[in-house]
């Protein structure tokens, strides 16, 4: 049975939070990347005093807290991270903390910086909505600040036309890229060799630091603010024992609230003994951290054997209820944001699991289309209620993580008594906007350094 009443709580999980920001860096230290100039460049981790543009800049990190309902006898909570409607992910918290780090850096030493980022798309949009944002309230000049987006093909209905893109000038020096040179997590590998081939060259010739931002701590040190939001609108010491859910590709979101958690309890703030387990939602496309939760490895030989259904199409299997009952396509690509095979972050995310209790679970488009009316009630009374058709969905995290949450509840995955905090990283439609062409296609480093650097 699912009930909806109305329990809400709101923060700015970056203005409200700005205390807890350092502790944070600290506590996962965090550092200073290369000198200017060189390819490991970095912005240090200070952050810009709280003026009032600065605030405004911040205003879109915003984020609520809400208890969904129950079902089969399992309180659901739901903090909802998609506030921002320049990005609809939880990407703008982490997006926002680069840009203002590099909004410091250039007022202290007057350099430039260029951020280059790989991404499937989310990560992209979002740094490009904080770059967009400090440019128009004023924190930078468009010479100073800029932003270079990497996105495979597979990804191009869900980038985003935006301020960048509207106005020739910034639209020239911040290109959005698109990859053509194979599998789409290619993207990271060529992204890195660009600035490790360019770094130099870009700040000799034109003044300009590259930053390479794909950097674990970068979105750790934003996403530790989750935990004090919990601490806040719903603690654990008051709570029934708590599993968190979220659909994941390396699990960036739930690393970065344990080192909130980490934060709050050295300051006496949470008690160790009530952190939460995990409950890990993928789909078949990539099932890389499940896989290595369950059997310490990436291969795919631990898939269950999938069979032919005659009857009602697709495949189905019934040995493992960690993996989808049926689906269309073993190899299924629900999401294409979803494409980290082997996460460096698995082992890290394993032993927290097994320290403080969760597990995994793997979801097809069948199972979301099936539970889609159930999951429409649920949020029918939200301030972003789900699209009549699920083919309108551009982003399916949050029906991802919300289908995994049910069908583990349903196979007894998640033991009696314990409640599930959803975490809701993302959900959009391509009616929330305009999607953008990309300035260039690129599949070489000499492509990319004539689309970033010709135009200076």
């Amino acid at each position: 049975m699912l009930s909806t009443p109305p329990i809400v709580n709101a923060r700015n999980l970056i203005v409200d939070y700005y205390d807890l920001i350092p502790a944070a860096v600290a506590r996962c230290g965090a550092a200073p990347g290369g000198t200017a100039g060189t390819p490991g460049f970095a912005p240090g981790f200070d952050l810009p005093v709280l003026t009032d543009e600065i605030r405004e800049f911040f205003a879109a990190a915003t984020a609520t807290w809400r208890s969904l309902g129950e079902y089969q006898g399992h309180p659901v909570q739901f903090m909802d991270l998609t506030g921002n409607p320049g990005t609809h992910t939880t990407k703008t918290f982490a997006s926002m903390l680069i840009v203002a780090r590099a909004v410091e850096h250039i007022r202290r030493t007057g350099e430039s910086i260029c951020i280059f980022t790989p991404t499937s798309a989310n990560k992209g949009i979002a740094l490009r909505d904080a770059v967009g944002r400090a440019l128009a309230v004023g924190l930078v000049k468009p010479d100073q600040l800029s932003v270079v987006v990497l996105a495979p093909a597979s990804t191009r209905h869900k980038l985003r036309s935006d301020r960048l893109a509207g106005d020739p000038a910034l639209r020239r020096l911040n290109p959005l890229l698109r990859f053509t040179g194979g599998a789409a997590e290619g993207v990271k590998a060529l992204g890195r060799a660009f600035v490790d081939e360019y770094a130099a060259e870009a700040y000799d010739k034109y003044g300009l630091n590259l930053w390479y931002s794909l950097d674990l701590r970068n979105y750790l040190v934003a996403d530790a603010a989750r935990a004090a939001f919990e601490a806040d609108a719903s603690p654990t010491s008051s709570a029934a024992p708590r599993w968190h859910a979220h659909a994941v590709s390396s699990a960036y979101g739930l690393l970065g609230y344990n080192l909130g958690r980490d934060v709050l309890e050295a300051t006496g703030r949470a008690e160790p003994a009530d952190r939460p387990g995990f409950l890990l939602v993928q789909h078949l496309g990539t099932p890389d951290m499940v896989l290595n939760l369950r059997h310490d490895s990436f291969s795919r030989s631990h898939l269950p054997r999938y069979q032919r259904d005659q009857a009602g199409g697709g495949w189905t299997q019934r040995e493992d209820p960690h993996f989808p009952e049926v689906t269309d396509e073993p190899d299924e690509i629900l999401d294409p944001t979803f494409y980290t095979h082997e996460p460096v972050t698995s082992p890290a995310m394993n032993d927290l699991v097994r320290r403080f209790g969760g597990d995994g679970i793997v979801v097809s488009r069948r199972e979301c289309v099936r539970r889609y009316p159930m999951l429409r009630d649920w949020f029918a009374d939200g301030t972003r209620p789900l699209p009549a058709d699920p083919a309108q969905l551009r982003e399916w995290s949050i029906v991802m993580a919300l289908t995994g949450v049910l069908n583990a509840i349903d196979r007894g995955i998640v033991p009696a008594g314990h409640e599930i905090v959803l975490h809701g990283s993302g959900c959009y439609t391509g009616a929330d906007y305009v999607t953008a062409e990309p300035d260039a296609e690129v599949s070489t480093v000499d492509g990319i350094a004539a689309a970033v650097l010709g135009c200076r």
